[in-house]
């Protein structure tokens, strides 16, 4: 058993302990019950709830959500519409959202599913190195999909060091 202030009670009756606790106005709270013999603890239990909370709360903030957002395309599409889609599928990619392409075929365009990835390795190629296929080519049904999702963000801009007088270590004397 552990007190409140973190120090060890040792091994002693379920009664002491909770009379303990009472005598200090808080709560006897088990902490490993499959252990040999159960180990407790003295503490405030709704001020131990409440930091939880605000711990989870404050990771929560923290987290970034990530969508997928999708873009559709034909397998015979003209060269500005791609562009046009291209355009949106690249700034999905910079506001960090992963990226779901779809080629839709229709009738006897599925005969010639090679036009698909053909258009498929055109994004991938104009979207270059900003990023990652996550999922290639796969032809599904009637549509083919690909997902790409955003590298991550390392810092363009090195570190400028400046010496003891405030000027640039980096510049030539």
């Amino acid at each position: 058993m552990t007190s409140a202030t973190g120090e060890q009670l040792g091994i002693m009756a379920t009664r002491d302990a909770l009379r303990m606790a009472e005598e200090q106005h808080l709560d006897l709270v088990e902490v490993a019950p499959k252990a040999k013999p159960p180990v407790c603890r003295i503490m405030d239990f709704g001020k131990y709830r409440y930091e939880q909370q605000k711990r989870e709360k404050e990771a929560k903030k923290k987290q970034k959500i990530i969508t997928i957002k999708e873009v559709k395309l034909r397998p015979n599409i003209e060269q500005h519409d791609f562009d046009v889609k291209l355009k949106n599928a690249l700034r999905f990619v910079q506001e960090g959202n992963k990226v779901k392409v779809t080629i839709m075929f229709r009738g006897r365009e599925l005969s010639h599913p090679e036009l698909g990835k053909e258009v498929l390795s055109r994004v991938a190629e104009k979207l270059g190195d900003m990023v990652s296929i996550e999922r290639s080519a796969k032809l599904e049904g009637k549509n083919m999909t690909m997902i790409v999702a955003p590298k991550a963000q390392k810092s363009s801009k090195p570190k400028q060091q400046t010496d003891s007088k405030g000027g640039n270590s980096n510049a030539k004397d």
